[in-house]
């Protein structure tokens, strides 16, 4: 009964006697190993076992049959095993030994792991290697970069950034988007040979870890290396795309003796690289890691600046150009800080929109702007306040809600209020900005394209957006009166508008000949020096009138 059971299992079974002669093989065994059973029946266990350890069990074999206690029996042990054919593949067994009769017998059961090794070499796989490329990921670079640095080698780390990537995503979409991560994954090991080690940090920065060297000379021609490779263009499913490179080079030991402190030392370098207007390589210098401090301070006050109330905003008026009566302000951020005093946004704003704050301080001017339109239109309702968002906030989805929730919580018409971009940052993801444009117009949000003419959007391209204000920067109003060119651009714009429906208002009006030539073409509006500099709340209130005009005497206070 026991031989007919043991016949049936779906488990292999095997029994060997002291010599190691294999006596019994059920039909699941000989399955398993491609033997029938009168091929193996008989045969020596080393028959299944690789050579590299016959000796092992030889010598273990020889040790239990002779009475010492089996160290391994009734544990499942994984090791690897020989089929008919001579091909290896890894067995889970179970051994267990017994006497019958004076005999010595000793049997294991097997089961066949190559599908459990298989899976947990993908998810091996996958917890040290990018899936879309098939690169290292960050945390397995990191480790070969620090295990290689502990050993104390020399060694050269580049960080690479993809110039231009986003533009393709923006194009053609995030398919195309990862097929070209996809071939740089393939372009730059086949570039820089096995010994190379790379991997994908994020997104469309890589690194390259070139091990046994640092020598700056060798950096240098493999930076070189790769910015040639990618100024040939990717070909994908038609397209030939263009793509640049930033890189960023540190040198171990000299530049960091941890992988941390190295990795933060090459994007130091790679910033700088990108700054310098991208493709091409930079290394680091100590200098840039002063920068970076200074960065990290200035972010470190501006925290404790909102913390402690330290912003304040100035409002400066716009008006009519026909009668000169006030029909708004514009919100502008100011500092006050406890050292240096009234601080205008160019001490603070390039900081300030490369942290996480951005979002936090333009959700507090989007506040303030709401507070000063219900202070402002208290009487009649004919004042609106325009405030500029944060790129970062422009991003964010929770844009319409916390608009809406200012504007109800100050009991503030949607009309009073003006959310001003720059035409760049709207370029940046047009169809995403429409969508964004759109649900602020939908609150009944008033939209500005603000400093118009700086970047690059077409005229044309302006009836993509759905704007009620455009903007015409300063640089064409300075010098409105001498540079006809100047006159016939902003006068396009105005006529441009007209057609759209759009309001235009000049910034930057200093004098009454350049108020007066804007008359003359149509400009409808217009802010400046000439009507009054940004000033305080309450000086704001003060200077309109009850008639709506500008008040005789313009409050000084502020730049």
């Amino acid at each position: 009964m026991a031989d007919e059971f043991a016949k049936a299992m779906h488990l292999a079974l095997i029994v060997a006697d002291r010599s190691g002669t294999i006596r019994f093989a059920n039909p699941a065994f000989c399955d398993m190993f491609g033997y029938l059973p009168e091929n193996i029946i008989g045969q020596p266990l080393t028959r299944i076992i690789p050579e590299r350890m016959r000796g092992a069990h030889t010598a273990g074999m020889s040790n239990v049959a002779g009475g010492s206690k089996p160290g391994l029996a009734g544990r499942a042990v994984e090791v690897c095993a020989i089929k008919s054919d001579g091909s290896e593949f890894p067995i889970e067994i179970t051994l267990a030994t017994w006497s019958e009769q004076g005999q010595f017998w000793a049997g294991g059961t097997i089961r066949d792991i190559s599908e459990r090794r298989e899976r947990d070499a993908r998810l091996m796989r996958l917890a040290s290697h990018d899936t879309l490329t098939g690169l290292h990921n960050r945390h397995e670079f990191m480790s070969v970069l620090a295990e290689k640095l502990s050993l104390g080698a020399a060694c050269t780390l580049l960080m690479m950034d993809l110039d231009g990537f986003k533009d393709v995503n923006d194009t053609h979409g995030h398919l195309v988007g990862d097929s070209l991560l996809q071939a740089v994954g393939v372009r730059l090991p086949y570039l820089l040979g096995e010994n190379a080690v790379i991997g994908r940090l994020g997104g469309d920065e890589f690194a390259v870890l070139l091990p046994d060297s640092g020598d700056p000379l060798f950096a240098q021609s493999e930076a070189a290396r790769i910015l040639e490779a990618f100024r040939k263009p990717f070909s994908l499913g038609g397209l030939e795309l263009e793509l640049g490179a930033s890189i960023g080079i540190a040198l171990s030991p000299s530049h960091g003796g941890e992988a941390e402190e190295l990795l933060a030392s090459a994007d130091f370098a790679l910033y700088r690289a990108k700054a310098a207007g991208g493709r091409a390589y930079r290394f680091f210098e100590t200098s840039m890691r002063n920068e970076s401090q200074a960065k990290r301070d200035m972010r470190d006050r501006l925290r404790r600046a909102l913390q402690n109330d330290e912003f304040e905003m100035f409002y400066q008026p716009q008006v009519d150009l026909a009668t000169r009566s006030v029909v708004g302000f514009e919100a502008l951020i100011r500092w006050n800080h406890p050292e240096l005093g009234l601080l205008l946004p160019g001490a603070f704003l390039p900081s300030l929109e490369q942290s996480s704050l951005a979002c936090d301080i333009g959700w507090w001017t989007i506040e303030e702007a709401c507070r000063m339109a219900a202070l402002v239109n208290r009487p009649d309702g004919r004042y609106r306040i325009a405030v500029n968002l944060f790129p970062q906030q422009f991003r964010s989805p929770h844009l319409c809600d916390r608009v809406g929730e200012a504007l109800e919580r100050h009991q503030v018409a949607p009309e009073w209020l003006e959310l001003e971009i720059t035409e760049q940052v709207a370029l940046n993801d047009a169809d995403a900005s429409v969508q964004a444009l759109k649900a602020i117009r939908d609150l009944g949000v008033g939209v500005a394209f603000d400093d118009f003419g700086t970047g690059f959007a077409s005229l044309s391209s302006l009836q993509r957006y759905p704007l009620t204000t455009l903007k015409i920067d300063r640089g064409f109003i300075r010098d409105i009166r001498t540079r006809p060119s100047d006159a016939a651009i902003t006068k396009a714009l105005v006529a441009m508008s007209r057609e759209m429906g759009l309001r235009t208002v000049a910034e930057g009006i200093e004098v009454v000949a350049q108020e007066r030539v804007l008359r003359e073409i149509g400009c409808q509006e217009g802010q400046g020096y000439l009507y009054g500099r940004p000033m305080r709340l309450m000086d704001a209130l003060a200077c309109v009138d009850r008639t709506g005009g500008i008040a005789t005497k313009i409050p000084s206070t502020g730049r």
